[in-house]
């Protein structure tokens, strides 16, 4: 074990509960010498982890929150660097810290428990509390300024593309009818609304659906994925290791598309041979799942899609 490594990682436990650790580790095939990044610092889960294999070597965390960055100080592994920025800015903040090349990087796109449980957050259906959404508290752009400034046709996009809401046009409408006298302040404001409409019997369900679909649109989920994902094929050494937890439709399909043909979107390219033009080869035909041992534990886990390629 590293370093620091044993008092860090129990001082964790009741801020994340981190998913596949197991495989997201073994996906790597890390190297105690090697470089890594964990790109998706959270409550620090999966880069302690890492940390106990590492002598010798470096792991660079990314991390937009507040929250995350105050975690992060606790470590005082002297193989740990942590970056406050969207992981959208990946190769400039290596090489701000001097790195070009690394052996590995780590992604779990997934909302941290902790972001979840506190109601301030307004990440949660479950509590009363502003409708904020954001990982980064400089953005300026809220859950509320969503709802009660976007067009309708921009409304129907977010909840049909993000949340996959089938009666997303209906409920487009209905927050601009509501806003009109009443303007959205907090979550439960929101859920009174989402109940008029929602599935009898998956309420819950499409209370979260919808939720996802404002908190991807307040931090441009897509879009920094897309940019993370291009950059990724820039800085990881060949034989070295690309590991993406996913755990929306919309972000797995990008992942799989980009690992089996280098481009978030589109058609494999090949050379005038016929040879593919790709950077990346795909480890998992199938995406590895949690397991039921681990499920038991943390239902969180249980719509989480783990894909690993290499760099070719």
């Amino acid at each position: 074990m590293a370093e620091g490594a044993e008092h860090d990682v129990a001082g964790f436990s009741a801020y994340h509960n981190p998913v596949m650790v197991r495989e997201c580790l073994e996906g790597l095939q890390l190297k105690s010498d090697g470089t890594y990044v964990d790109v998706t610092f959270g409550g620090g889960g999966h880069s302690q982890a890492i940390l106990q294999h590492l002598s010798g070597g470096r792991l660079i965390a990314f991390d937009q929150d507040e929250d995350a960055k105050r975690e992060a100080a606790k470590i005082s592994h002297r193989s740990f660097t942590f970056c406050q920025s969207n992981f959208m800015h990946l190769k400039r903040y290596l090489k701000l810290n001097g790195v070009t090349q690394v052996d590995g990087i780590l992604a779990d796109l997934g909302i941290s428990s902790h972001q979840i449980d506190v109601a301030e957050r307004g990440f949660s259906t479950r509590w009363e509390g502003p409708l904020d959404m954001r990982m980064d508290r400089q953005n300026p752009t809220t859950a509320a300024t969503i709802l009660n400034d976007y067009r309708e046709a921009d409304l129907h996009r977010i909840f049909g593309m993000y949340g996959e809401v089938r009666n997303a046009r209906t409920l487009a409408q209905l927050v601009v009818q509501h806003r009109a006298g009443n303007p959205f302040r907090n979550t439960i404001d929101l859920v009174n609304l989402l109940k008029t409409v929602a599935p009898r019997g998956k309420e819950f369900k499409y209370y979260a659906q919808v939720f996802q679909a404002l908190r991807m649109e307040v931090n441009r989920e897509m879009e920094a994925l897309e940019e993370f994902l291009r950059q990724t094929a820039e800085v990881i050494r060949p034989g070295g290791r690309l590991v993406i937890m996913s755990y929306h439709s919309l972000e797995d399909r990008m992942v799989k598309n980009f690992m089996n043909t280098g481009k978030p979107f589109g058609e494999l390219e090949k050379d005038f041979y016929g040879n593919p033009l790709r950077p990346f080869e795909m480890i998992t035909r199938k995406p590895v799942e949690a397991g039921e041992e681990e499920l038991k534990v943390n239902n969180r886990a249980r719509s989480a899609r783990l894909r690993i390629a290499e760099r070719l």
